[in-house]
């Protein structure tokens, strides 16, 4: 338009219309029909079926589309095409979120949808409808089931253009079993899953006794079961929910304490409350830790797997208990979650809360509805069919007249009508003889007729008992019930706890473990396998009753559960231990079995040829260590142990090495050497200063040329020690050859001064040439084998000279009380 011009008039047909409108009125009407869209159409279940609009839909679409359980799937994008186009006109994300639901095993107790491909996880989204399949899963079936028997009523879909069913038959109670939860304008619902079986046991009863009460329905419905297992700890408040409509629980993971690695103890997590996610409590915990509000975690690792299924496992920090860490768990993280229960769902067009009993009974009283429909649907389509076989039948009889009377009619329209006439039929039989096909009209065809004529009075006849027998349709509901639980039935993954007795501790009583491990007295104790543990008390170690049989204590000392104690090898060295890492043996009778213990080897790495020997207090206060070496060195040595982890004990010369070490309490105890040609020697501890920790030692046995120290030890003359020896040949293999066992008081042996021969400890018998082992100590002696088994020793002789009996097995350590 030109500038300057002014625009033409409006056509003379346009009227200018301004109304003027209440805005007050206008938004509550609005809001009000808003309102009612959400809470009748999107947000809240039926308490019929348990379905929502659009999860109703979508099941509806993918049964009319053929998508079965036998068939195969079909991409997720023409199932939400056909539900978006015909049946629910919202987005498609609507619909894809509410498909992946129905076919997650983790949301949905018994899934109505088998899904293929990335349905999502509780910690991550599904992958793109484009890229997933489905199809109706077995319990999908159950649900519109007997659709096309007039079962339930029909509706309009949103256009006009079609039918949908306002409810699904629904053959199981579905909003009990797979639960709901929805937020729509003013209310919302929120429901637990629950065991088919334990559902389906309620609804039997309530039908065989309509005046039960709550109790009688908790015994078979006594609570939530969730699809992810977990623990529900506290039954007060499902009792309410089940009477009001309105209660909670809380729900615990599943877990269990175990050692994780040969030092540590460890939280391994194998199931989590409902819709709760591995990352979701990873991710809590870290923060937790973070604020130093969580303490005693080491790590965090998710093992889960498609075999194994979830895996959580947390390290916990040696010096914490496990059972307290665990208990902060509870309180901090989701590992403990709460669910309240508002059990709001549609009864006849209108919202209401309903507890268990009202749940159960809406259901029953619809599913009779739907089978007395559906009876009576059958009944009409027998009818209708006997209608037609005795039609059929009456044409037979006489069919060479029907065959004259219709090929004498000018017309369809008036063979039809002559037939009636003249053989008394209605038009609808008249025009099914009409439509019969040639090959129908055989004897064999007359008898098949006949038989089916029978068959259909039998069916009608049933029919007709059901609909005029209230009791044989609720029994008859009853049945079809009880079917399904043996059909699609699961046992129960959820535990039940009373918040008393039954549940982990909490508050006062889970105070009454400490959070951190104290530094309490203790036994650390080395095994002859190579188990390393230490004790939960103080108490002496005891024989009384027996040791085990795997347990022989090669090392025991007294520390503290936050000390260290000290490993002495063969070659001369101290290595550190620290006591909070080792394995905790729970408090036994006599002897703590040590098949409770870590492997040495996860503590310390030994290079080769160096071998273990015992374990020694790192006290500067504590009494000496003894040492004696192959090559028949000794040397007591002063308890000024440096700060390192390991540090040597003794000089040693090229070829020697340790191989006996003990801690000697009292300078009359004696010191022992044996040495490989059966030369016993022992002589006062106080004959032999201590020394420090560079210094080579003093001569201590004097060995015949190519012989050797195989034992050393300290001996208390107080204690009945003895004297056990095990001779055998040098060339053999060690640990192939049992040898001669003998077993002699200490007594029988005299004292000679050190750095002397000794005497003779055992003698030879042919095809010997050296004692093998050695040992001499306090009574009473435990022997066993490589593998732990303990091996009998034979009763003591007084021969100290004498020769061995034949072994019943290979000894590879020897213990005395300790």
């Amino acid at each position: 338009m030109a500038r300057g011009k002014t625009p033409p008039p409006p056509p003379e047909d346009i009227v200018e219309r301004i109304i003027d409108i209440d805005v007050e009125e206008e938004m509550r009407s609005a809001f009000l029909e808003y309102s009612y869209s959400v809470i009748y159409s999107r947000a809240l279940p039926d308490a019929r079926d348990g379905l929502k609009p659009v999860q109703r839909r979508i099941l509806y679409a993918m049964d009319e589309l053929g998508l079965r359980p036998d068939r195969a799937h079909v991409k997720c994008t023409r199932v939400i095409g056909e539900v978006m186009g015909r049946y629910h006109p919202h987005g498609d994300t609507a619909i894809y979120d509410a498909l992946v639901r129905l076919a997650q095993p983790f949301t949905m107790r018994l899934p109505l949808v088998d899904g293929h491909g990335n349905f999502g996880s509780l910690d991550d989204g599904p992958a793109a409808a484009r890229y997933t399949e489905c199809r109706l899963g077995a319990a999908a079936m159950l649900m519109v089931g007997s659709l096309d028997e007039d079962a339930v009523d029909f509706v309009p879909t949103y256009d006009d253009s079609g039918r949908q069913p306002e409810v699904l038959p629904a053959a199981f109670p579905n909003l009990l079993v797979n639960g709901a939860s929805g937020i729509a304008v003013g209310m919302a619902t929120n429901m637990a899953p629950h065991n088919l079986v334990e559902v389906i046991g309620a609804a039997r009863h309530l039908i065989a006794h309509p005046d039960c009460s709550l109790d009688d329905l908790m015994k078979f419905v006594p609570g939530p079961d969730l699809p992810g297992g977990g623990k529900i700890v506290g039954l007060e408040g499902i009792r309410d929910a089940y009477l009001t409509g309105r209660g909670g629980f809380r729900t615990r993971a599943t877990a269990r304490i175990e050692s994780v690695t040969p030092r540590r103890k460890g939280i391994v997590v194998t199931e989590l409350p409902y819709l709760v996610g591995p990352e979701k409590v990873i991710e809590k915990i870290k923060d937790q830790v973070n604020a130093k509000r969580l303490q005693g975690i080491a790590d965090v690792k998710d093992l889960s797997d498609r075999t194994h299924g979830l895996q959580l496992v947390i390290e916990v920090k040696n010096g914490f208990h496990p059972e307290a860490v665990l208990e902060e768990l509870y309180r901090l993280t989701p590992m403990e979650d709460s669910f309240n229960i508002n059990a709001v769902a549609l009864v006849e067009g209108q919202p209401r809360t309903l507890g268990l009993k009202e749940l159960l009974k809406v259901y029953v009283d619809f599913r009779t509805d739907v089978v007395r429909r559906r009876t009576q649907h059958r009944l009409d389509r027998a009818l209708d069919r006997l209608h037609l076989v005795e039609g059929l039948l009456l044409a037979i009889l006489d069919i060479d007249e029907v065959i004259q009377l219709i090929r004498g009619s000018d017309d369809a329209g008036a063979a039809r009508t002559r037939l009636m006439e003249v053989f008394d039929l209605s038009e609808r039989q008249a025009t099914y003889i009409l439509e019969l096909q040639l090959r129908r009209l055989t004897k064999f065809s007359r008898i098949e007729l006949e038989k089916e004529q029978d068959e259909l009075r039998a069916t009608i006849e049933g029919l007709r008992a059901l609909l005029e027998d209230e009791k044989q349709l609720l029994r008859t509901v009853s049945s079809e019930l009880a079917d399904v639980a043996k059909a699609h039935g699961t046992p129960r993954r959820t535990v039940l706890l009373e918040s008393a007795g039954g549940a982990p501790r909490t508050g006062a009583a889970a105070a009454a473990v400490p959070l951190e491990v104290a530094d309490d007295p203790c036994w650390v104790l080395l095994s002859s396998t190579g188990l390393l543990a230490r004790t939960s008390t103080d108490e002496p170690l005891s024989d009384e009753g027996g040791r085990s049989k795997h347990d022989v204590l090669v090392g025991a000392v007294r520390a503290t559960a936050r000390g260290e104690v000290g490993l002495v090898t063969s070659a001369g060295r101290m290595v550190r231990l620290p006591v909070l890492e080792l394995p905790t043996l729970p408090p036994t009778a006599g002897a703590p079995a040590l098949s409770g213990g870590a492997p040495l080897a996860a503590y310390v790495d030994l290079p080769r040829g160096e071998e273990p020997l015992t374990l020694a207090s790192l006290d500067p206060e504590a009494p000496g260590l003894a040492l004696g070496t192959a090559q028949g060195v000794v040397k007591r040595v002063v308890p000024d142990y440096p700060k390192g982890d390991r540090f040597e004990l003794i000089g040693l010369k090229p070829g020697d090495s340790v191989v006996g070490a003990a801690v000697v309490t009292d300078e009359a105890h004696d010191l022992v050497l044996v040495s490989s040609d059966a030369q016993l020697l022992h002589f006062p501890a106080s004959a032999v200063r201590p020394q420090g920790r560079t210094a080579g030692g003093m001569a201590g046995i004097k060995l015949a040329a190519g012989q050797k120290v195989v034992f050393f030890g300290v001996v208390d003359p107080a204690r009945d020690p003895v004297v056990v020896t095990s001779s055998g040949s040098s060339g053999a293999l060690p640990g192939t050859e049992a040898g001669s066992l003998k077993v002699t008081p200490y007594t029988e042996y005299p004292a000679k001064g050190r750095a002397t021969g000794g005497v003779r400890c055992h003698r030879f018998l042919k095809g010997e040439d050296a004692l093998v082992l050695a040992w001499a100590g306090g009574t009473p002696a435990r022997a066993a084998a490589a593998n732990g088994v303990a091996v009998a020793l034979p009763e003591a002789t007084g021969r100290r000279d004498g020769s061995g009996v034949p072994a019943s097995a290979v000894i590879a350590a020897i213990s005395g009380p300790r």
